[in-house]
């Protein structure tokens, strides 16, 4: 009796195609007016490599997004930021767009919860204008940044080494800085979410 087989799948392809991101919670912070293809495209992808993810904000029940020059839609809001813990999450993602970090830069649980993160030794990525609120949280001195062109100087002036690349990784800090960014920015995040949490494993 013969059995009809399967072609054996490379390892290597096997573990490249698997869904990397099993089990981790990713917190994407957001108020109104963050640049939604920021949010959605590395949304998608996180999920699509199995985490799950969470809208955390400080704007009540819904956030509005804004597309190039206008509004967006809105997205439900999965959890408060004053109600949210770090602890719960693996990673964060913190997407650009004008008037999304500049609002919350001046909320303090905002930038506290950005910089609990830090303190955990979690992976951060920020695009566009999104590390505005890094300065805020008085984590970007001494780190290599990349972002919009227009917050270099503010980047440089809070201690952080400004480079113009499309994605850029410092220990646990990833960033980018435009759209057109975002296809190395998600390949870069999922590796860097991948491994969170590893180095809690490899010290137990």
């Amino acid at each position: 009796m013969s059995f009809a087989t399967t072609p054996k799948q490379n390892p290597v392809e096997d573990s490249d195609m698997a869904a990397r991101l099993d089990g981790k919670r990713v917190a994407i912070l957001v108020a109104n007016g963050f640049e939604q293809i920021e949010l959605t495209a590395p949304k998608e992808a996180l999920e699509r490599e199995g985490a799950k993810t969470y809208i955390v904000s400080p704007e009540p029940n819904r956030v509005r997004g804004w597309q190039h020059t206008n509004w967006g839609d809105e997205f439900p809001v999965d959890m408060s930021v004053d109600s949210a813990n770090p602890s719960d999450y693996d990673a964060l993602l913190l997407p650009g767009g004008v008037m999304n970090p500049d609002k919350m830069r001046m909320i303090p649980s905002c930038v506290q919860f950005v910089k609990a993160f830090f303190d955990q030794g979690k992976p951060v990525a920020a695009i566009c204008h999104g590390p505005w609120i890094l300065i805020n949280a008085g984590v970007v001195a001494r780190r290599t940044v990349t972002s919009w062109p227009s917050l270099q100087a503010d980047l440089r002036n809070a201690g952080a080494n400004w480079v113009d690349q499309e994605v850029v990784k410092d220990a646990n800090l990833i960033t980018s800085r435009k759209p057109d960014d975002i296809p190395a920015f998600n390949q870069a995040i999922i590796e860097a979410f991948s491994m969170a949490g590893m180095r809690e494993l490899i010290t137990a």
